[in-house]
């Protein structure tokens, strides 16, 4: 590269104090030009750092040079203008290009950002390799939002004219919501919308949104910013809802759905608000009057859209309900006829034709007198002087007369026609064969006289009941039981005086059998009561309330039979005295017969025979203790599974050494009689067996028991620590063994020994007797 300064010198006549002066003065108005242009310029190095820049590129950055030097230029470049950059600039590096030009987003150090227009030009050696690069920076940011702007607006008109051109071609409500949502979403640039409108109870409800929860349209739904009668309700908008004076609990419901900003624009028809329209921003969104100028342009088309829907849907519903009341009325099967007010035929349709025989041409004109036969000609001046006061007659009840002279049960309504300023002129006449319904009514009241009749003759208390359980029929039979007369209609729930409960203990009537088949809808059975008739006699009876339902399956009333089971109970309580003779009896001969077992064996002086004499004792001990649990029950065909266990095992227990325990573990269900002393047996031979064979350290051991019932078997169990035994290896050998092995059989049961992880003998059984 040549000398410039030497040309310079030589230039100026030689004068190398003058040259020299002239130079530095360039080089001062050079520095002072490159820091205060009008432009950011940086140098770089071939890794994008900034080697030197000038002062308006700081003030662009707000950053100080020696902030800036260093750093690269990618580092201040956003992340979505990065790779464009980066990829120019490998190009420029490499050669393939002398420079080039981008439009990117520049950070500021306040963390804001300006769009620049970077020209990006290469400085290299005279062998052309690459030393640096100059970077010349305009800011272009108003250019920018002026471009947005111009965008925006004309994306606005877009969405404005789609809008319009896709409202022509909807047909119904629905298209109507759906069109508007895309609509708002494009036009005002936000990421959700809603469409809410009153309905009948003047309450704001969503009909259509986008991108909204089920929990937060339910929280705020019914919200208004205007009363429904404002006249000129504005638009209201809130462009950071936190900062906003909305509500906090409201603000904490937006900030749940993720919503920055909101707006709200009101939706009128014909001047009066209808409803509103919402549009969501996910962050805080400044609306610009140019935004709401669009939105209320969306609003008042909407609008006008919902109007004239409803207009036409309203149009052909008036067309079509005229249509269905001419097909109605020419198609229905009750006579309809119209006359004026003096009583003269104007209309006469194919169900008035079928009902009297006779055709419209010979009725019209006619007087409806010629309908009515001779003894209810009164009927008629009343039946017009009730319309001519505007009065409306409901099924009125009568008889009429055929063409062929017949007479026809009818129901009558009669309804005023009214002209335009509200004037009767006329009436509107439906008559309906009610000749079946008659007919079906005589029947019905002769079958209630019937079945009243049959109630009475049945030997039983019978009486029925309203759905609120007002006496409403009894038989004397319940007037005998209860000892006193009901009073229908105020006596409830039950004929009798007092109630009680089998125990003695008061029974109101509001909760007795009646009461609570009517409340529960359900026959109640199984149940006892007992009545006390006002003489202080108390009479035990079995109540069988039913529901009645109509045909619909409501419950109408009820019916309740009681049956007296006085006899029954006193030939229960001779039963008792019998059985408890008989357990007397039994208990005292099982007591002799152990104390002569006992004495039998302390004589004996082999102790094989003291052996056996001993269990034959334990036997017998455990069969009393199953028979004063099987005669103490108030039950005479079952026992508790946990009577039985407990009974058992502590008489086993008095027999075995004080340092010996049974625990008696689990017991549920209940038995019946018949396996009682098979299974005492059984259990005392499992006990003996266990503490005898199976217990290593009695301070620390216990034959655990147990007696469980589970969907109709029983499993009878003894478990203890010892290493148990084989079952086919000592079933010969072993009388006791041999005793449960039958008494097994007996109750048709599975007996099973199993020694891991300890002892367990158990006896699975089945019993037709449930808990």
């Amino acid at each position: 590269m040549p000398d410039l300064r030497g040309l310079e010198s030589r230039a100026l006549g030689g004068s190398s104090a003058r040259a020299e002066s002239w130079v530095l003065t360039r080089d001062e108005r050079l520095a002072a030009t490159y820091e205060h242009v009008g432009a950011g310029i940086v140098e770089v190095d071939g890794d994008g750092r900034m080697l030197r820049v000038n002062q308006q590129l700081c003030q662009l950055t707000g950053h100080s040079a020696q902030e800036l030097v260093g750093r690269t230029i990618f580092q201040e470049t956003l992340p979505e203008d990065l790779d464009a950059d980066l990829q120019q600039f490998r190009r420029q590096l490499a050669g393939e290009i002398d420079g080039y030009s981008i439009e990117k987003r520049i950070s500021r150090k306040n963390g804001d950002h300006f769009w620049a227009e970077v020209t990006s030009s290469s400085v290299r050696d005279a062998e052309g390799k690459f030393l640096y690069a100059v970077r010349v920076q305009h800011d272009i940011t108003s250019r920018k939002f002026a471009e947005q702007a111009l965008a925006r607006r004309m994306d606005e008109q877009a969405a404005l004219f789609e809008f319009s051109d896709r409202l022509q071609h909807v047909s119904s409500l629905e298209q109507v919501y759906d069109v508007a949502l895309d609509a708002i979403v494009r036009a005002l640039d936000c990421q959700r919308a809603a469409i809410l409108l009153f309905d009948s109870s003047d309450v704001m409800r969503f009909v259509a949104w986008r991108g909204l929860s089920d929990g937060y349209r339910q929280a705020v739904e019914g919200h208004s910013p205007w009363m429904k009668d404002e006249e000129n309700p504005r638009p209201v908008y809130f462009e950071d809802v936190q900062a906003s004076d909305l509500s906090d609990a409201l603000k904490q419901t937006i900030a749940g759905e993720g919503i920055g900003a909101v707006a709200f624009i009101p939706i009128q028809e014909r001047g009066q608000l209808v409803g509103k329209f919402m549009a969501y921003y996910d962050a805080a969104q400044n609306l610009s009057d140019p935004e709401v100028d669009v939105a209320l342009t969306l609003s008042r088309q909407l609008g006008f859209s919902i109007a004239r829907l409803k207009t036409e849907r309203a149009r052909y519903a008036a067309e079509r309900g005229a249509l269905q009341l001419v097909s109605i009325v020419e198609s229905s099967d009750d006579a309809i006829i119209s006359k004026d007010l003096d009583g003269v035929i104007q209309t006469w349709n194919a169900g008035a034709e079928h009902l009297f025989g006779y055709t419209a041409e010979e009725t019209v004109g006619q007087p409806v007198t010629m309908l009515i036969p001779v003894e209810r000609q009164d009927e008629e001046p009343g039946i017009l002087a009730r319309l001519r006061r505007g009065e409306r007659i409901h099924h009125y009840e009568t008889v009429r007369r055929r063409k062929d002279g017949s007479l026809v049960d009818i129901s009558l309504t009669v309804s005023p026609v009214r002209d335009g300023s509200g004037r009767v002129i006329g009436a509107s006449k439906i008559a309906r064969d009610i000749t079946e319904r008659k007919e079906a009514q005589r029947k019905i009241q002769e079958s209630e006289r019937q079945l009243q009749e049959l109630l009475a003759a049945i030997p039983a208390a019978i009486y029925t009941t309203d759905a609120e359980g007002k006496i409403t029929y009894f038989n004397e039979a319940a007037v005998e039981l209860a000892g006193r007369t009901p009073a229908l209609g105020s006596d409830e729930w039950c004929v009798t005086w007092k109630l009680y409960n089998p125990d003695g203990t008061p029974l109101p009537h509001d909760q007795c059998p009646m009461a609570v088949a009517l409340k529960e809808g359900r026959p109640i059975r199984n149940a006892e009561a007992v009545a006390e008739r006002p003489d202080g006699t108390r009479i035990p009876f079995i109540p069988f309330p039913t529901p009645l339902r109509d045909i619909s399956g409501k419950v109408v009333g009820a019916i309740n039979m009681l049956i007296d089971i006085s006899e029954r109970r006193q030939a229960e309580t001779q039963q008792r005295l019998l059985l408890n003779e008989l357990n007397h009896r039994v208990k005292n001969n099982m007591q002799i017969l152990q104390s002569l077992l006992f004495t039998s064996a302390r004589r004996a002086k082999s102790g094989e025979a003291r052996e056996v004499l001993d269990e034959a004792s334990r036997r017998v001990s455990a069969m009393a203790a199953a028979q004063r649990v099987l005669y103490g029950t108030a039950d005479a065909n079952r026992f508790a599974a946990t009577d039985f266990l407990q009974a058992v095992c502590q008489t086993v227990q008095q027999t075995l050494r004080p340092d010996i325990r049974i625990e008696c573990q689990a017991a549920s269900g209940v038995l019946s009689n018949d396996v009682a002393m098979p299974l005492s047996l059984i259990l005392n031979e499992l006990l003996t067996n266990a503490v005898k064979h199976g217990i290593r350290d009695r301070t620390n051991e216990a034959v655990r028991v147990g007696l469980i019932e589970k969907d109709g078997e029983f499993e009878l169990y003894v478990e203890e620590g010892g290493d148990g035994f084989d079952l086919h290896a000592v079933r010969s050998g072993s009388s006791g063994l041999q005793l449960v092995l039958g008494l097994a059989r007996q109750l048709h049961g599975t007996f099973q020994v199993t020694r891991i992880p300890s002892s367990r003998a158990s006896l699975r059984f089945a019993t037709g007797m449930t808990s």
